[in-house]
């Protein structure tokens, strides 16, 4: 009896490791590089304030406690996702006073708004909003098996705030760069570039400070794919980005890592420095828009590009692949 149920144990002990995942993480171990210019547009959760006004010298959000950053989700009780759906439950409204449900340091608060009245006769809130942003940037990487994307390897900030876009959900889209506004001194250039929002080729579900993340939607080439290199496999020196310069043809260009830094931060995991004659001639370093651009060492991706440093546009951070992978499948 003692025989079989040692049997037993052993043979349900078995057949535990051997259901084991070989790796706790679901991104492959190879993955597609990107590089392509991309279009981006994020739509807010609720509304976002960016700023108030007064009306005949009196200030309704100051008198109701609304603050920039703050966002709103209801007015009256009623869920608002967009300025649209704001603007049609305040024409609703046959008083001067709503009632506003915002959130505030991830907490949710209620106030009563007053409308006033401007020289022409017409009710204003006080208040300058926001639901969405458009931008561009580069797309880091697509994960063949799972046709989860990453790009930028940073936040979306909204600008008046400074703070991260908090986003309902978004849209990627086919973009082409026209132009370049090359990099001086204490301010980093441009890719000026067109884009076309009803061809997406992805979804967005994440803003974080690794970048954005989403399901891929279009086709795409999976005859090449690069090993996801470990922080420990990613060595100082030689190494290329890829990116668009020139409407949508993504090129390599040559630089070089000269400092890895503590493998545990999330951001900002080592430098580098541009040393591609060609790409220097055209954009005298990094560049906005050149973010998300990913790097490749030897067959390995090894990370993307992420800021510039301001006072030397020729030099630059990168942010680790793992970090990006990792935070794609949260």
């Amino acid at each position: 009896m003692f025989l079989k149920k040692f049997k037993k144990s052993i043979f349900l002990l078995l057949l535990f490791l051997t259901i084991i995942p070989i790796n706790a993480l679901a991104y492959s171990d190879r993955i597609i590089a990107g590089g392509q210019n991309i279009g981006i547009s994020l739509n807010s959760k609720g509304v976002l304030i960016v700023g108030t006004y007064e009306v005949n010298n009196t200030s309704p959000a100051k008198e109701a406690g609304l603050n920039k950053g703050d966002i709103i989700e209801k007015i009256n009780g009623n869920q608002i996702s967009s300025i649209e759906d704001m603007a049609n439950e305040i024409n609703k409204v046959k008083d001067e006073n709503i009632n506003v449900t915002y959130i505030r340091n991830d907490k949710s608060k209620e106030t009563n708004l007053k409308l006033y009245k401007d020289e022409n006769n017409i009710y204003k809130t006080g208040l300058y909003v926001k639901d969405s942003v458009t931008g561009i940037g580069t797309l880091t990487f697509i994960d063949p098996n799972t046709k989860k994307f990453g790009a930028l390897g940073h936040e979306i900030q909204e600008q008046t705030t400074g703070e991260i876009f908090e986003i309902n959900d978004g849209t990627i889209f086919s973009s082409k760069v026209t132009g370049i506004l090359p990099s001086t001194d204490g301010s980093p250039g441009e890719k000026k570039a067109e884009y076309d929002k009803t061809n997406t080729t992805g979804e967005v579900k994440e803003n974080t400070i690794s970048g954005i993340f989403g399901n891929y939607k279009a086709e795409f080439n999976q005859n090449k794919t690069y090993k996801v290199a470990k922080p420990e496999e990613i060595k100082k020196g030689k190494a290329k980005i890829l990116t668009v310069l020139n409407d949508t043809k993504v090129q390599e260009y040559n630089i070089n890592i000269t400092q890895i830094n503590d493998k545990n931060q999330k951001t900002k995991n080592f430098v580098f420095e541009i040393t591609d004659k060609e790409l220097l001639n055209k954009t005298n370093g990094i560049i906005q828009g050149m973010s998300g651009s990913p790097i490749i060492q030897g067959d390995n991706i090894i990370g993307a590009v992420t800021h510039v440093v301001v006072n030397d546009p020729h030099k630059g951070y990168g942010i680790f692949i793992t970090n990006m992978l990792e935070e794609a499948e949260n």
